[in-house]
């Protein structure tokens, strides 16, 4: 009875260990805070880096934003064991707050269904406009 315990303690062993190899992402940061940022003086892009710390190549197979003001873009080749891959992602920079999630669907194992969520927020604000005609206020005399 004691073998047949061992040998079952030793499958189930086994078996969690097969479970976690694979593929694993491990992002830097899981979110990019845009601060208060301008149109005019920001492009609004923005790089997610990852690693893959698993043992089997990451394939990205999706990524996907909430809505069209933001378009990521995934890479196309397979992440090797060890190595690190970009998602970048381009926001319009219309003014106005940013709350946006970007979903990842991948092949990690770390991952329920290797789905991650990545966000990006900030605010992005009108350039304040001079108007040249406009009176200046006068200095008073000192």
């Amino acid at each position: 009875m004691k073998k047949f315990l061992g040998l079952i303690a030793v499958l189930l062993i086994t078996i969690t260990a097969n479970a976690q190899s694979g593929a694993k992402i491990e992002f830097k940061e899981d979110t990019i805070d845009y601060g208060t940022v301008s149109k005019e003086t920001d492009d609004g892009l923005r790089i997610f880096e990852f690693t893959n710390t698993g043992d089997a190549p990451l394939i990205i197979k999706d990524v996907k934003s909430t809505c069209g003001c933001t378009v990521p873009t995934k890479p196309k080749e397979p992440i090797m064991p060890g190595k690190t891959g970009k998602i970048e992602v381009k926001y319009n920079m219309h003014p106005g707050p940013i709350r946006k999630t970007i979903t990842v669907q991948s092949n990690a194992v770390n991952y329920p269904d290797g789905v991650v969520a990545l966000k990006i927020k900030g605010n992005v604000v009108k350039k304040e406009e001079v108007n040249i005609l406009e009176k200046k206020k006068a200095i008073p005399n000192q």
